[in-house]
């Protein structure tokens, strides 16, 4: 195959990849590649930490990282050059499930709208319930405006670890490299907390995906702003709000989308937030123009959506 037939070739699978991803989402019964790294670390970590044993807490963790990461880049190579090897358009179909199970633009939003549904039904009850599964703080007790707040933080910096960082190295090394891209998420999500439990274990995970996400954060952040452009909010508001608050969480990347988005629909991100009861006080992103109200969970999704697009297109140039 030649250099230009293989970048079509290439490009013809990314561009059905991410269809895949818009048509079929993420069915729970679905085999997919990231629930299977959730049961390897949950395995390893009983493993490494048998006996309730947490000495060497560090080197544990470090272990663990290239353990997963490792064995989750290894069989998607191996199966991906196997199938190859004995049909050519099997291993086309193997290299897209795989890019396509990296991805959640479909999943990002219909989650979004289920809490948008019940926010419009005036349940909070169950707009708590459906908010519960995308976000890992306490959602008990969440006020309508506070539900509306977290869900934009969700889409924002799901924006980010759910389209623009995985759909970036499916790009730049395909779905071998876009899955220990999601090893490397799913182990920061499951053990990259700062607390007792996890905070030597979690370690070298967590600054793992700070390293991961560092560039794709500044260009999710960049594209929310362009998007913002395009769905008539504005790019000036945006972007500026990016600048002069993006920086201010903890996570050098989290609030660089999350801060874009503020700016973007005129709304006030972050405050009194609560982990298993212990409360956080994280710092505001952006200025309280508008109230939060539910119709800004769909101008969110909205603004996600044109990002994937702007995402898909710079990728495939």
């Amino acid at each position: 195959m030649g250099n230009e037939s293989f970048v079509l070739h290439t490009i013809f699978l990314i561009v059905f990849a991410y269809s895949a991803d818009l048509v079929f989402g993420d069915p729970a019964w679905f085999p997919h590649p990231v629930r299977g790294v959730g049961k390897l670390i949950t395995l390893l970590k009983k493993y490494l930490r048998r006996g309730g044993n947490q000495e060497n807490e560090k080197a544990k963790g470090i272990i663990l990282f290239f353990l997963v990461v490792g064995i989750s880049c290894s069989l998607s190579f191996a199966a991906l050059k196997l199938l190859t090897r004995w049909n050519s358009f099997l291993g086309d179909i193997l290299w897209i499930y795989l890019g396509y199970t990296a991805l959640a633009t479909k999943d990002l939003g219909v989650e979004a709208r289920e809490v948008f549904r019940k926010l419009k039904t005036g349940s909070l009850i169950g707009a708590r319930q459906k908010l519960s599964r995308i976000v890992g703080r306490d959602t008990e007790g969440l006020s309508e405006e506070k539900i509306i707040v977290a869900t934009v933080e969700s889409v924002a910096e799901s924006a980010n670890d759910g389209i623009v960082a995985p759909l970036l190295y499916l790009c730049l090394g395909g779905p071998v490299l876009a899955i220990a891209y999601k090893a490397i998420n799913t182990l920061d999500s499951m053990i990259g907390h700062k607390n007792d439990k996890y905070r030597d274990f979690g370690w070298f995970s967590a600054r793992m995906d700070d390293a991961a996400n560092f560039i794709p954060a500044r260009l999710t952040g960049l594209l929310v702003s362009f998007s913002s452009l395009l769905t008539g909010m504005g790019f000036r508001n945006s972007f500026s709000t990016m600048i002069q608050d993006g920086r201010k969480q903890l996570s050098p990347n989290s609030g660089i989308p999350e801060a874009a988005m503020a700016g973007a629909l005129g709304i006030r991100l972050g405050g009194c937030v609560s982990y298993d009861g212990e409360v956080l006080e994280r710092p505001y992103l952006g200025k309280e123009r508008k109230r939060p109200v539910p119709a800004q969970i769909k101008e969110a999704v909205k603004i996600s959506f044109v990002s994937s697009v702007l995402a898909l297109f710079l990728g495939v140039l």
